[in-house]
C-alpha cells in the first residue's frame, strides 16, 4: 500500500487543483489542500510509465493510428472484469468524456429540448446542457435514511410534464457514490422506452466498484436508444490528463450516425502516447488497480471511524464506488457563511460545495479520497479541531465560493 500513501508533489501548479488562481475564486484563499477535482495523486501502474518512457526514448513520432488496439483492449476488459460482452467495432473515440457528450448533445437533440439529470449531479452535465441551449430537467433524488434513491415516478411525471426525449444517467452515481442496482436500472430503462428517450449513460467510474457492489452497464440491456460513455483510462488509472473518451453503442444507426461525424471532424485519432499508455493500462494494469481499490475502502473506512468518533454530527455517505465522497455537514448547525469559515479557512480542507451539484442544501460537500492517508488524517484532524474550537466561540467569516460554472473537469 506504501504506492498509494506517497505525498503528492502540489508544486506542480500546472495542476488545475493546485493553480492558486483557481483555488483564490473558489476558496477566496489559496492556503488549502484541493480536494476539489475529480483526479488522483497516485503514481500511475508501472506498465503505463514504462510505456510512455518507451516512447520517449523513440525520439520518432510519425503519424500512427492504433485506435482499433485500444479498442480491442476495452472489449477484453469488461469481458473479463465485468461480464460484458462489448464489440470492438462499436467504440468511437473522442477527444474526452465531456467533449463525448457535448458532440451527442449537439447531434441527437434540438435547441430547446428538455435534457433529464438526477440532482445533485455532476456539475458539468448541467453546463453542457445549458452551453448547448438544451433545457436542465432536474429529478431530484431521494435521500433517506437508506441514503439515495431515485424517485422513479417522480422521474416519469417530468419526463412527461417537460416532454424530456434525453437523459443523462451517471452510473456510479457522482457526487453521491451510489452504484445503482440491476433493479433500478431495470426501472429506469422501462420509463425511458416508455417515453422513447434517449440514454446518454455516463459509466467512466465503472471500475472504481467497492465490495459488495457490482456495476451493470446500460449497454446490457435490450434497449436501441442507449448510449454510453465507457471505459475511462482517466478514472480507472489516474490518466487524467493524457487519455480520451470512449463512446459505446449497440444501436447500429446511431453509432454510424455518430462515427461519421466525430471522423467528419477529425476528432477520433487520439495520439500515440494516450493510445499506447491506455493499451498497457488495460492489459497490464489489473494489479494495481486492484490495491487501489482496497486502499480506498480503508481510507473510506478511517474517515468513517474518526467522524464516529471525534464529529459523530458528521454524517458521511458510505460510498459504494468512485473515490468521492459525500458529506452532510447539517447537524452541526452552522450557517453557510460559518461552515466556509470552518472548512475552508481553519481546516483548510478545499472540499467542492455542494451547490456545484444542484444540492438545495448548501451544508453538502463532496471529497475527492484519491490521495495519501497521510493527507486525509491531516485533514480531517484539523477538521475536528476546528469545529471543537469553534464550538467554543471562535467564529469568522468568509466570502467565497465559485459556483463551478467555469470548471472544465471536477
Amino acid at each position: 500500500m506504501t504506492a498509494f500513501n506517497s505525498a503528492s508533489n502540489y508544486g506542480e501548479n500546472a495542476f488545475i487543483k493546485s493553480k492558486p488562481q483557481m483555488l483564490q475564486n473558489i476558496y477566496n484563499t489559496t492556503d488549502v489542500f484541493p480536494y476539489w477535482v475529480a483526479d488522483m495523486d497516485f503514481q500511475v501502474a508501472e506498465p503505463i510509465t514504462k510505456e510512455l518512457n518507451r516512447l520517449v526514448e523513440r525520439g520518432v513520432y510519425s503519424y500512427e493510428f492504433h485506435e482499433q488496439a485500444v479498442f480491442e483492449a476495452l472489449s477484453q476488459w469488461y469481458s473479463k472484469r465485468h461480464g460484458l460482452t462489448l464489440s470492438a467495432d462499436k467504440f468511437v473515440q473522442v477527444p474526452g468524456v465531456l467533449s463525448g457528450i457535448a458532440l451527442l448533445l449537439r447531434q441527437f437533440t434540438n435547441e430547446g429540448d428538455g435534457v433529464l439529470i438526477h440532482t445533485p449531479a455532476y456539475h458539468q452535465f448541467a453546463n453542457l446542457v445549458n452551453k448547448a441551449d438544451r433545457q436542465v430537467v432536474k429529478s431530484p433524488l431521494i435521500n433517506d435514511e437508506n441514503g439515495y434513491q431515485i424517485d422513479f415516478a417522480g422521474m416519469e411525471q417530468q419526463i412527461i410534464e417537460q416532454k424530456v426525449k434525453t437523459m443523462i444517467f451517471c452510473n456510479p452515481h457522482n457526487p453521491t457514490g451510489r452504484v445503482w442496482t440491476q433493479q433500478e436500472i431495470e426501472q429506469v430503462v422501462e420509463i425511458a422506452k416508455r417515453h422513447d428517450v434517449l440514454i446518454i449513460s455516463d459509466e467512466v467510474h465503472s471500475d472504481i466498484i467497492f465490495e459488495g457492489h457490482s456495476f451493470t452497464s446500460l449497454t446490457s440491456f435490450d434497449y436501441d436508444k442507449i448510449i454510453a460513455l465507457i471505459g475511462s483510462p482517466a478514472k480507472t488509472f489516474g490518466m487524467h490528463s493524457i487519455s480520451n473518451g470512449y463512446v459505446y453503442t449497440n444501436n447500429d444507426e446511431l453509432f454510424e450516425a455518430f462515427k461519421t461525424n466525430v471522423v467528419a471532424m477529425y476528432l477520433d485519432h487520439g495520439n500515440a502516447f494516450s493510445t499506447f499508455a491506455t493499451v498497457a493500462a488495460f492489459e497490464k494494469g489489473e494489479a494495481w488497480l486492484d490495491g487501489m481499490l482496497v486502499y480506498l475502502q480503508d481510507t473510506v473506512k478511517w474517515i468513517t471511524q474518526f467522524a464516529e468518533q471525534r464529529i459523530p454530527q458528521l454524517k458521511v455517505f458510505q460510498p459504494q464506488g468512485t473515490y468521492q465522497v459525500w458529506f452532510d455537514f447539517s447537524e452541526l448547525g452552522f450557517s453557510e457563511e460559518e461552515l466556509k469559515n470552518v472548512v475552508f479557512e481553519q481546516a483548510k480542507m478545499g472540499l467542492t460545495p455542494g451547490g456545484w451539484f444542484g444540492a438545495e442544501n448548501p451544508n453538502f460537500m463532496r471529497m475527492n479520497i484519491a490521495t495519501s492517508r497521510d493527507n486525509i488524517e491531516k485533514s480531517f484532524t484539523a477538521l475536528a479541531d476546528a469545529i471543537d474550537g469553534f464550538e467554543r466561540g471562535s467564529k469568522g467569516n468568509s466570502n467565497c465560493c465559485d459556483n463551478g460554472t467555469s470548471k472544465s473537469c471536477c
